[in-house]
């Protein structure tokens, strides 16, 4: 089965590996193939339409690239949503959660907020408006938590409509032909090693599908050893540039023995390239351009 042959790909990893960069460039691969393709983040800083250049969504889904809606999943306005979804009627959810009373009594449940943020995305899921929808999740912890609430809520509740609902999400979420998780990292002991334990986690404890590994800034080898060994008494401005390309080998050893222990959680990776000025704005973020950079890659290797 191809990746974007499922309806659901969360996006998992470590802190600034470049999870928002990997979401974006999968929505524009399967855009590419006529997917329509809506990317959700989760309770987080807004980037997805920064990445793609469009003006910022918030929590109101919106148009961000052809084919590509986006939208910011937050705790108060998925309570709304999602209670107006399973409601039906807007005057039984305002004399319900528009009640100073019940609303404050509603904080204090356990895993409420995760619980309705992933009833919403997982109900577009179901939805017929679009073919696949990317999760940009919270990093490691946040995210194991996130994706294992229905397990915890089935564990600790009575039967009833909350468990109910935690039940048809979980059933989701383990189906392995409609749902996958990504792992995104850097080629750095850190983030391998998160990485590792994260893949451990998701078929274990989630019981969940690995779709692919994403090894984010990965440095290809550009010399071989006669080449260096020319530039070795080298000085001036190709002295220069042979210190620049002996630091190039160095990183590029090191992506390639992170890329090793990557593959070895045995699913299919792919590589995808340390971007230089030029493809990044001056601010430091990614462009559209180096979004696109990073989809070419994705969808010759992988997708």
């Amino acid at each position: 089965m191809s990746l974007l042959d499922r309806r659901l790909l969360v996006t998992a990893g470590k802190g600034g590996v470049g999870r928002s960069t990997v979401s974006a460039a999968l929505a524009l691969v399967a855009a590419s193939r006529g997917k329509r393709v809506l990317v959700c983040e989760v309770n987080s800083h807004e980037r997805i339409s920064a990445l793609l250049g469009a003006p910022r969504v918030h929590e109101t889904i919106r148009r961000v690239a052809r084919g590509v809606d986006a939208v910011v999943v937050r705790p108060d306005e998925a309570m709304r949503e999602y209670a107006l979804m399973q409601l039906r009627f807007k005057p039984l959810y305002k004399a319900v959660f528009e009640n100073r009373f019940a609303s404050r009594f509603l904080r204090f449940i356990p895993s409420l907020p995760e619980l309705v943020m992933l009833g919403k995305i997982l109900f577009h899921v179901k939805e017929e408006r679009w073919d696949l929808v990317i999760v940009d999740a919270p990093a490691t912890g946040h995210g194991l938590t996130f994706l294992g609430v229905p397990q915890a809520l089935i564990e600790t509740i009575p039967r009833g409509t909350m468990r109910s609902e935690a039940e048809w999400m979980r059933e989701l979420l383990r189906d392995p032909s409609a749902t996958a998780v990504n792992l995104v990292s850097l080629p750095e002991e850190l983030p391998v090693n998160e990485t590792v334990e994260l893949a451990r986690a998701t078929r274990g404890s989630l019981r969940m599908s690995l779709g692919g590994v994403f090894l984010n800034r990965y440095v290809e080898a550009r010399f071989d050893q006669e080449e260096l060994s020319g530039l070795a008494s080298s000085s001036g401005v190709l002295g220069a540039a042979a210190n620049g390309a002996r630091a190039h080998e160095v990183r590029a050893g090191m992506s390639m023995r992170y890329r090793q222990k990557l593959e070895e959680i045995g699913r299919p990776l792919v590589a995808l390239p340390l971007l230089y000025p030029g493809l990044v704005e001056p601010s430091g973020d990614f462009s559209r351009a180096s979004v696109e950079a990073l989809a070419d890659v994705i969808r010759r290797e992988a997708a």
